[in-house]
């Protein structure tokens, strides 16, 4: 069985590795159903018992998919968490827009982070999931990094005003164990820590192998205030898995000259230790007990099965120093710095 560690104070307890459902939403390439069942049960039988999915992924597709299977594992067998901030609303076929999803359910979304916006966002989760039990709840993708400084200052005070008093209602309840942020920046946790206590923050790329941007301040203020850290992005969109070849991907754009150097590095050090820089990425976060979980995603079970082969046997601290000098923070958002 597969080591486990503790969310927050609460007394939930996940899987070292996690999965993350983006993939079977049909992300930046389509993942037909037979695919999605087989690579969710390659996850199972590896030893995850962590699997994490949003309304947003295939705007409603992957909740369904990892509701089916779930459903069929005994109760109380895994833990599973979802999202909230977007509602999803049905559009006519073929009208959806692009948002890297191929072939997503006839749904758009409407950002709402508000008590009612809250409320509704978890009943409209536990119909598509047909479960009867959410374990987490991340705040996805609040924060400049989304929305820009002007929206997010909106959003953020709906999410503060009355959307933190939704998801402790929801813990005090008993219907959820433990709430949190789902983001790919940093400002925002420090941001939502400083008035509402959280259990864990999914926090995607910005602590891994390359990117150290969560170090200095976020990593510090959780240990502080008991919050785990569940890392996802620990291959910073692909270039720490691929190496720096030629169209390799860092924060979802097309790696720059400074990047790829950092990386060819890296991979060059790991080859002298004799291990894939892979293995390195997936096993620097579980480095820190602030960090409960590794979240990997794809929709591919080969994938899935040589992710798994990654985090074992552990790496030396020494190869861990070597890498220190070529890390990198990222730079500080600007006001309109929406990603694309």
């Amino acid at each position: 069985m597969m080591k486990t560690r503790r969310i927050g104070k609460t007394g939930l307890e996940v899987t070292e590795i996690s999965y993350g459902a983006a993939p079977l939403g049909g992300l930046y390439r389509d993942c037909p159903r037979e695919q999605a069942m087989e690579t969710l049960q390659v996850a199972w039988d590896s030893g995850i018992r962590y699997f994490d999915v949003a309304p947003w992924y295939g705007l409603g597709l992957a909740e369904r998919r990892v509701g089916d299977f779930l459903r069929d594992q005994p109760d109380g067998a895994y833990v599973l968490s979802t999202k909230v901030g977007r509602l999803l609303r049905p559009v006519p076929t073929g009208t959806v827009p692009d948002y890297s999803y191929v072939n997503p359910l006839s749904f758009d979304a409407d950002y709402d982070y508000s008590y009612d916006g809250i409320m509704r966002s978890v009943e409209f989760s536990y119909a598509r999931l047909g479960l009867n039990r959410i374990d987490i709840l991340y705040v996805h993708d609040i924060g400049v990094y989304t929305h820009g400084a002007a929206k997010n200052a909106v959003y953020q005070k709906q999410l503060l005003d009355s959307g933190v008093k939704a998801l402790e209602e929801l813990k005090s309840s008993g219907a959820i164990s433990a709430f949190g942020l789902g983001v790919n920046e940093v400002p925002v946790c420090l941001d939502v820590m400083r008035h509402a206590d959280l259990d864990c923050i999914l926090l995607a790329g910005r602590y891994t192998l390359l990117d150290r941007s969560a170090v200095d301040e976020l990593l510090p203020l959780c240990r502080q205030k008991g919050t785990s850290l569940v890392v996802g992005g620990v291959f910073n969109s692909g270039i720490l898995a691929t190496g720096p070849v030629p169209g390799s991907h860092f924060d979802y754009m097309p790696a720059d000259a400074d990047v790829l150097a950092k990386v060819g590095v890296m991979e060059a050090i790991a080859k002298r230790h004799g291990v894939p820089l892979a293995a390195a990425a997936m096993q620097f976060p579980l480095r820190d007990p602030i960090v409960a979980s590794v979240l990997i995603g794809t929709a591919k079970p080969s994938s899935l099965t040589r992710n798994m082969e990654t985090v074992a046997p552990p790496l030396t601290d020494e190869i861990y120093a070597e890498f220190e000098p070529y890390t990198l923070t990222a730079p500080p958002l600007g006001a309109e710095a929406v990603r694309v």
